[in-house]
């Protein structure tokens, strides 16, 4: 690139940047919000909430990068047009085509970064988020503690804890346990969970004593320092993961084995999947085209581009909404995946169409027969 054009990139990318972070941070804080279920309810620590949080970010990265190119760029090339840089780079000689280069290139950079987190980080991100939300859903520990209440378990378990501190401590706990076969509870002072040297989750009581019914009816006490209650019993599930198309990688969506086909959806649904993953990036290039447009595609104006601004806008928020009808509609069609491609492409065609028929002159349609018609009675 020439030094105008490198000028003119580091002048657009700037703005871009800030404009995705932004949209970046906003996306993080409603995700963290909704999160907090995970502290208030699950009783789980702020790192698996920080943890989940980030692990959602690539699914919104296919979203918030069209976007924040879109707004990026149509803040830069306001300031470059009202400033008259542009006019100043088209007066020296500077082709239009020069000009938008630096845009369209920095379009391209974005189409490969949002390609890049499609493919690889979203369906990476999406399985490890839920591996983590079915590890806590199954976790024993959150679903037998629960601050000031009897919560019944499985296999006959109810567990009493009277206070839980923030470090996982638990303050005067009582377990009941009648499984048919034996009738026996547990009081202690303290009591945390853990793992045996096996690896089998355990309860560790603390200061306390065990009661039990015999079979001729005689109770039986125990007092104890330190007891290993093991809950290996209670823990067993044959619950798993399910996942969804989102979750997929490419190669699965393409050729999806019968297990997946039963358990994630149909065919159509992880085709149409495949083809948005790959078609939704080429929205990237019609916000930097529908941006050009609405400041390059027209005369220069004093009073500002907020019509037009408007215009592009409204625009490229429809063809986005329509990309995702479709996406929709592929799922029962699969000639319309091809829809998929044509859109961007098409909106992007036209936009660029609008910067550049900005060079030719203004000419008033005539009729020709009403030309020599003129020129006879003239």
């Amino acid at each position: 690139m020439t030094l105008i054009q490198r000028y003119f990139f580091r002048q657009i990318a700037l703005p871009v940047a800030a404009a995705c972070a932004a949209l970046v941070g906003i996306g993080i804080l409603s995700q963290s919000l909704d999160q907090l279920e995970i502290i208030v309810e699950r009783g789980q620590s702020v790192w698996v909430m920080v943890k989940l949080t980030l692990l959602a970010v690539p699914q919104l990265l296919a979203v918030i990068l069209p976007i924040g190119l879109f707004v990026g760029a149509l803040i830069s090339l306001t300031r470059l047009q009202r400033e008259q840089e542009l006019t100043a780079a088209f007066a020296s000689g500077v082709t239009r085509w020069a000009v938008i280069q630096p845009a369209i290139l920095l379009a391209a950079i974005v189409v490969l970064m949002t390609l890049a987190t499609t493919l690889v980080l979203q369906p990476a991100a999406q399985r490890q988020a839920r591996a983590e939300a079915f590890a806590i859903r199954t976790d024993l520990a959150a679903l037998l503690v629960e601050e000031g209440r009897f919560v019944q378990g499985p296999g006959g378990l109810t567990v009493y804890v009277q206070q839980v501190e923030q470090n996982g401590l638990m303050k005067n706990l009582f377990v009941y346990l009648d499984n048919g076969k034996a009738v026996r509870t547990w009081d202690a002072n303290e009591a945390r969970f853990g793992r045996s040297a096996d690896g089998a989750p355990t309860l560790l009581l603390k200061y306390g004593t065990m009661q039990e019914y015999s079979s001729k009816g005689v109770l039986n006490q125990l007092s104890f320092d330190s007891l290993p209650f093991d809950l290996s019993p209670f823990t067993s599930t044959d619950e798993k993961v399910r996942y969804k198309p989102s979750d997929l990688w490419i190669g699965q969506l393409f050729n999806p084995s019968p297990a997946v086909l039963a358990r994630v959806g149909t065919h159509g649904e992880l085709l149409a999947e495949a083809h948005s993953r790959l078609s939704s990036p080429l929205y990237a290039l019609t916000a930097m085209a529908m941006a050009l447009a609405a400041i390059m595609g027209g005369a220069f104006s004093r009073t500002g581009y907020g019509a037009r601004i408007g215009k592009a806008a409204a625009v490229f928020l429809v063809v986005r909404v329509l990309g995702y009808v479709v996406v929709a509609a592929s799922a029962w069609n699969g000639w319309l995946n091809l829809l998929q491609y044509l859109l961007p492409i098409a909106a992007t065609a036209v936009a660029l169409r609008l910067v550049f028929m900005a060079l030719k002159p203004h000419r008033r349609r005539t009729w020709p027969a009403w030309r020599r018609l003129k020129a006879r009675f003239a």
